[in-house]
């Protein structure tokens, strides 16, 4: 995966929301994070892995990705604004299921909030990344829904979303 092209493409699309809403040189991070909280509640809904009182089917794949995407973006917008890059390593599929790892990012991004350094924003980027082995998703099939979301982001603000 190139990560550095996702980091630039989302740096232009923080820059453009940020001149667009007058938030220059402001802190977000607080904003931020929990946006990434939001979209990750988001996708364990769509999932519906820990909704074991329900007999719905959950969401379609495409919906999921999209969610799935929804939090590369506030990862890598988190990263900008701490001068973080997730060091690249090889993600194996989790041992767990969709519900542990859940749990486990948000365990990991408490402790990224309490302590934004390197070393946890690796950790809590990793354990999302392996989320996404478990839902299925390939390098490619990510790339590839975050260019499509990054456009329909532009295409957003540019209508007053």
């Amino acid at each position: 995966m190139n990560w550095e092209k996702l980091y630039v493409m989302q740096e232009q699309l923080d820059s453009y929301i940020a001149e667009n809403h007058n938030l220059k040189g402001k802190d977000l991070f607080n904003e931020r994070y929990l946006a990434l909280l939001v979209e990750l509640g988001e996708l364990a809904n769509e999932t519906r892995c820990f909704k074991f009182w329900s007999n719905k089917q959950r969401s379609e794949d495409e919906t999921i990705l999209d969610e799935y995407v929804d939090g590369i973006h506030f990862l890598l917008s988190i990263g900008l604004e701490k001068h973080l890059r997730y060091l690249s390593v090889d993600v194996q599929a989790a041992e767990t299921n969709e519900t542990e790892q859940f749990n486990e990012i948000f365990t990991k991004a408490s402790l990224f909030k309490q302590d934004p350094s390197l070393e946890k924003y690796n950790t809590l980027f990793h354990e999302y990344l392996k989320l996404g082995k478990i839902l299925g998703y390939s390098e490619t099939d990510i790339q590839a829904a975050y260019f499509k979301k990054n456009e329909i982001n532009f295409e957003r603000q540019d209508s007053g979303y």
